[in-house]
């Protein structure tokens, strides 16, 4: 067993991040592929393209082709959408950047970047000096130099590629090199170095990501590599009863409150003074990781009380994604509940009056297994929508077979990732204040 010392990961605000509803939800169409529900300039459209890697459950395999959904966009009003054909969808309309990124240190001598801690995501992969000297001299970047690393071992034949359904893509290199995290190193990890890489990605403010889901959905060829996680498991770095890592999001929404919005992760440990101060015992519910995804049932929702039944739902947990996306359902009875909301076509998503008061707004819970979570108020608006209106933190989720919840809904839990015995954790985040200033950064 290693004598390692644990600490906090200090969970960095992404001080360039700009806040854009309808940019975000284009972004999650694009990443996870499935189709709109609800009217809006944004659907997908079929293309056959070359059997290979790709994003997105909605996928048909025809001999060596495959019919991929591409993301369009139809321009104008709703009343003359049918009339206008699609085009690609802007690099422009889609934030591709993170809201959160933490530091990790990676070779020998150690190289300090900034990564996206992704729950929905296999993949750890970084800015390198593989890449053309045009991007990586992008500003405010940093760049891992395997060439600085003496413990840095290439991976010969090894690929990987990540793309989405808007042409976005990411790909390159791997090798192994020691990881460190939290005072923790991992030997050997896999390391995925980008020399390829499209203006989406290039537009972000983090180095890299560094992904939490389930090791069989990671796109390295020829051959899968495990997660950092399991890396741990596999060199005894963690001890066997604490094969987890967990997720404290806050917000600068909470600096008012007791913890001051603090955001962090651990790994090998669950932070016991946090469990202590939430005033509760953690919640268990089991996963299933066939799809690669912390995913756990999600029987119903409430809205002020009132119960949205939705027999066999299932949900994950998904700190890669911004906002929360449940079924049109639970949306409708969430947005019948605040004054003055509507469905907007050009935004993609509901918006409500940005004068709306505390005690106009629902309390809005969602179940783990079988206990009800409630969502802060404050996070039930995400962003400006523009005429007085907000954007709502929680959204359609399409032709999605499950809700997706991101930030929206893990910022009002302590959320608990139990590698070990495929379990899912939650306390109650205590929230003594709220802040409905509305975001338009």
């Amino acid at each position: 067993m290693s004598t390692q010392s644990y600490s906090k990961i200090k969970v960095i605000p992404n001080k360039d991040y700009q806040r854009s509803g309808p940019k975000s939800y284009v972004y999650l169409l694009q990443k996870w592929g499935f189709q709109p529900t609800l009217p809006g300039p944004y659907v997908h459209v079929d293309r056959v393209v070359r059997q290979g890697l790709g994003f997105g459950f909605f996928k048909k395999i025809i001999g060596k082709n495959r019919i991929d959904s591409a993301l369009a966009k139809r321009d104008g009003p709703e009343e003359a959408a049918a009339a206008v054909e699609t085009r690609e969808v802007p690099t422009e309309d889609i934030q591709h950047d993170s809201i959160y990124l933490s530091e990790v240190y990676i070779g020998t001598p150690p190289q300090k970047l900034l990564l996206d801690f992704d729950t929905g995501s296999a993949d750890t992969w970084v800015w390198s000096t593989e890449l053309p000297p045009n991007i990586q001299e992008t500003a405010g970047h940093s760049v891992f130099d395997a060439k600085k690393s003496s413990t840095f071992k290439a991976h010969k034949n090894s690929t990987w590629q990540i793309s989405y359904g808007d042409h976005s893509s990411a790909s390159g290199i791997v090798g192994t090199d020691n990881v460190t995290m939290g005072g923790l190193t991992i030997k050997n990890q896999a390391v995925q170095l980008a020399n390829i890489m499209s203006n989406e990605f290039v537009r972000t403010a983090g180095d890299g990501l560094l992904g939490l889901a389930w090791g069989h959905i990671n796109t390295v060829r020829p051959r899968q590599v495990p997660t950092p996680v399991a890396n741990m498991i596999a060199q005894a770095n963690i001890l066997k009863s604490a094969e987890v890592f967990t997720a404290y999001l806050g917000s600068w929404r909470d600096a008012e409150d007791e913890d001051h919005g603090e955001s962090f992760y651990t790994f090998g440990y669950i932070d016991e003074e946090t469990v202590k101060k939430c005033g509760e015992e953690i919640h268990w519910t089991p996963i299933d990781n066939s799809q690669g995804f912390w995913m756990f049932d999600s029987p119903s929702a409430t809205v002020n009380g009132k119960t949205v039944e939705q027999k066999g739902n299932t949900a994950i947990a998904d700190t890669g994604t911004t906002l929360a996306l449940v079924s049109d359902e639970t949306c409708r009875a969430i947005y019948d509940a605040i004054p003055g909301s509507k469905y907007d076509y050009l935004n993609q998503g509901y918006v409500y009056p940005a004068n709306t008061t505390e005690k106009q707004l629902p309390t809005v819970t969602l179940a783990i297994g079988s206990k009800q979570f409630a969502i802060q108020k404050e996070d039930l608006g995400f962003a400006y929508a523009g005429n007085g209106m907000v954007y709502g933190g929680i959204q359609s989720r399409g032709t999605m077979p499950f809700d997706i919840l991101g930030d929206t809904f893990l910022k009002a839990i302590y959320a608990i990732f139990d590698q070990g015995n495929k379990r899912f954790g939650a306390v109650k985040r205590i929230d003594t204040t709220t802040n409905l200033t509305v975001p338009n950064f």
